[in-house]
């Protein structure tokens, strides 16, 4: 495959979203994907934890009132001559009931390469509807809009949906652009970066692409002084029930080796072992430090270019 960049507007994503027949299936949305880019392969890596967020306002029998709950209830309030206890009791009155939008994250994973750089990855929210609670609980009315908006202690009701999941285009990343720009930003190396080129010059980056296993994520955090940090995290999405390895006491030589190739080929690809560890993920740094003694030692098990890796890392230790 050759490294060619991918040319894929975040529109196009958008309006291929918009034309998929509410509550069809994520194969639908994958083919859908797959024709506006044919030349390069795409596949469902992640899909990320349930979240929500607020939705809107329906009457008992389903019928809507309005799509934006904040919106609703703000003007509702001006309407109500900015009196609360006025817009409480029309609430109660017609008996009203607030939504939720439930959803999940959809990680589409764009191989671009065969370097562990070259993919992008397309979020894409998948989002449901359902029946939240009473938008007023009679017995603990709210004291305030922002209590009326989200209750501590709302009057919940049993769960019910409207109409079917949806699909909304949410960002594309270039991850070898984007990795640049934080690259450009961090002192030093960034141990993202570290590990990808650690994957690359490792047997694993011979063997596998490193995104049939992991997946670089951009996430923003809060700075000491309050400003938006742009960062980048790796995820490991191995669906497999793999074993930990913690304990390596007495273990050396091709007792230890053994132990490292078993976890090798239930991940799927040689030296997996080492980057579970840099992760922080089933695998102990005590590993690296027991196969560094053995290679400094009598034993050579590991390839060359992987022994080159752990010496690397036992110079100067880092991980994700």
């Amino acid at each position: 495959m050759t490294n060619s960049r991918l040319v894929l507007a975040g529109q196009d994503i958008t309006e291929c979203c918009k034309k998929i027949i509410p509550g069809q299936t994520d194969e639908v949305l994958q083919t859908k994907l797959q024709s506006l880019i044919p030349d390069y392969p795409i596949h469902l890596a992640l899909t990320g934890d349930e979240w929500y967020r607020l939705g809107g306002v329906v009457d008992m029998e389903g019928k809507r009132i309005a799509n934006d709950l904040i919106e609703w209830v703000e003007r509702t309030y001006i309407e109500c001559g900015q009196n609360l206890h006025t817009l409480i009791e029309y609430t109660l009155e017609q008996k009203l009931i607030a939504t939720k939008q439930t959803g999940k994250t959809l990680y589409f994973v764009v191989q671009t390469g065969e370097r562990a750089e070259d993919f992008t990855l397309i979020e894409i929210d998948k989002t449901l509807e359902v029946s939240d609670r009473m938008l007023v609980d009679e017995q603990n009315p709210p004291e305030d809009l922002e209590e009326f908006i989200d209750p501590l202690q709302p009057f919940c009701i049993e769960s019910f949906c409207f109409g079917h999941s949806r699909y909304t285009y949410r960002r594309k990343t270039d991850v070898k652009l984007f990795m640049e720009v934080i690259n450009e930003r961090h002192p030093g190396e960034h141990p993202v970066q570290r590990f990808m080129d650690d994957w690359n010059r490792s047997s694993a980056g011979q063997k596998n692409r490193m995104s049939d296993d992991w997946i670089i994520r951009p996430y923003r955090h809060t700075g000491r002084f309050g400003e938006q940090i742009v960062n980048v995290e790796i995820i490991n999405i191995n669906k497999n029930n793999l074993p930990h390895l913690e304990d390596f006491a007495g273990k050396k030589g091709s007792a230890l080796s053994n132990v490292l190739n078993r976890f090798d080929r239930q991940v799927g690809y040689p030296f997996a072992w080492y980057f579970y560890m840099l992760k922080g993920k089933l695998v102990s740094t005590y590993s690296a430090e027991s196969v560094y003694r053995d290679i400094s030692g009598d034993f050579a098990y590991l390839p060359e270019r992987d022994e080159a890796v752990l010496r690397d890392w036992i110079a100067t230790p880092y991980n994700v």
